[in-house]
């Protein structure tokens, strides 16, 4: 487990890579032409027998997303790609659709055509401009060399595909509200039931997955169902791209099998940034609870993360040293969850907002230990009980920080401010 599976990134290092020419020279494509000689059916049962999982943060198989599409419906059936990253940390789908685009738009493709589905959208935020330039470049060769159009390759398969930017709204990662978005309302998560699955975009049978998932079925089709569980774990099988970033000698992305460890990636990595060591850490982006330096052999696949207290979410592991006050790193988080909040549920809405004020307070040193308690009350107050994911995804750093750096929260209020600089926690400030 100490070695990296480059995939999705192998042909990053090539000046072209993100150009057909230089996609197909690596042997892009292949897969559709692979795909294309199977029945729908067949590739949706090889996605299940990979053991998939979605790896825009929630883990669910993604086979078995596709399965729950309704046999018969008098609406079309849609694929929409989740291209709406925005995690703080999260810096994975971005840098794929730029040096690899083609990658999505071929797993694009097959996966339309198992779901039966002649039509697709990715939706982009609409922030990063040159990342929708390149997606639209990689549509449009692909449509010109007949991989996407009418009777692709004279299969008899039709597909048309749609590059759609959004207004870059946190929310819209949130696959109701990216729906909503898509359909030109306000980006707001719907009620379910019923499911996008039944009832989704414009009322279709609609399956919605992460850009990364939907990259990764190319070379399942091309390799196997055996090939993809040879990696990864028994129920978190395959690989995925990790994105180190903050105090980490060597930031970057790291495309490795599920299961391997925040060690071994730092070691990959050249390890803390030099004469500082790992004070915490997230194993999923901001909305996952945080770890510490206890945590660095926990096996970074959906199950041992979870049974450890958090969740592999996004797997982008953001390193702060001891350099870093963790009331100010999770304030910052929540100043951005209560940002983000589309106000659509009073426990989100509200509760985002009282975290911003009292976590101020309380990283200015004028709070009191009662405020903890208050703040912890708050969370089960917004816990399972806000629209959608983000209310919950909110409260994770807020918790996990107060269990295990409490004593870092009084140190606050003892001596009146903020003990630490942040100027140290800086790359200029924390040289040694």
């Amino acid at each position: 487990m100490t070695t990296l599976t480059p995939i999705l990134t192998k042909n990053w290092d090539q000046a072209d890579s993100f150009t057909l020419a230089g996609y197909e020279r690596e042997g892009g494509y292949r897969a559709l032409r692979k795909a294309l000689g199977l029945a729908p059916d067949e590739i949706v049962q090889m996605v299940k027998d990979s053991g998939l999982r979605g790896r825009g943060g929630a883990g669910f198989p993604t086979g078995m997303k596709w399965g729950f599409l309704p046999a018969e419906s008098p609406n079309p059936r849609y694929l929409v790609v989740n291209a709406d990253e925005s995690e703080p940390g999260t810096c994975k789908d971005i840098p794929l659709m730029m040096a690899n685009p083609h990658v999505l738009v071929e797993g694009v493709i097959i996966s339309s055509y198992a779901i039966k589905s002649n039509q697709a959208f990715i939706y982009v935020r609409g922030e990063v401009l040159h990342v929708i330039r390149r997606l639209q470049q990689a549509v449009a060769e692909a449509r010109e060399a007949g991989y996407i159009g009418t009777d692709i390759l004279g299969s008899g398969y039709d597909l048309d595909v749609v590059v759609h930017t959004g207004a870059g709204a946190y929310i819209c990662g949130e696959e109701t509200a990216l729906l909503d978005s898509l359909e030109g309302y306000r980006g707001q998560p719907r009620l379910k039931p019923p499911f996008p699955a039944v009832s989704g975009l414009y009322g279709g049978p609609t399956v919605i997955n992460n850009v990364e998932s939907i990259s990764s079925v190319p070379s399942i089709v091309e390799n196997g169902a055996d090939w993809f569980t040879s990696m990864g774990t028994e129920k978190s099988a395959g690989y995925g791209i990790f994105s180190l970033s903050g105090h980490v000698t060597r930031p970057g992305q790291y495309e490795a099998p599920l299961g391997i460890t925040l060690r071994e990636l730092l070691d990959m990595a050249g390890g803390i940034r030099e004469g500082h060591r790992l004070k915490f850490w997230t194993p999923g982006g901001s909305s996952t609870p945080i770890f510490t330096e206890e945590h660095l052999d926990v096996p970074l696949d959906f199950e041992s993360v979870g049974a450890a207290g958090s969740m592999l979410g996004t797997r982008a592991l953001q390193i702060f040293d001891e350099t870093t006050c963790v009331v100010r790193a999770v304030l910052r988080w929540s100043e951005f969850y209560a940002h983000e909040s589309c106000g659509k549920c009073t426990p989100c809405r509200e509760g985002t907002y009282w975290y911003k004020q009292m976590l101020k307070r309380l990283e200015a040193g004028q709070g009191e230990e009662e405020d903890l308690e208050t703040l912890l009350d708050l969370s089960d107050n917004i816990l399972g009980r806000s629209f959608c994911a983000l209310g919950d995804g909110a409260t994770s750093p807020v918790v996990s920080s107060i269990k295990l750096f409490r004593d870092e929260y009084l140190r606050h209020f003892e001596q009146g401010g903020c003990p630490f600089d942040p100027a140290k926690s800086t790359l200029w400030g924390g040289a040694k």
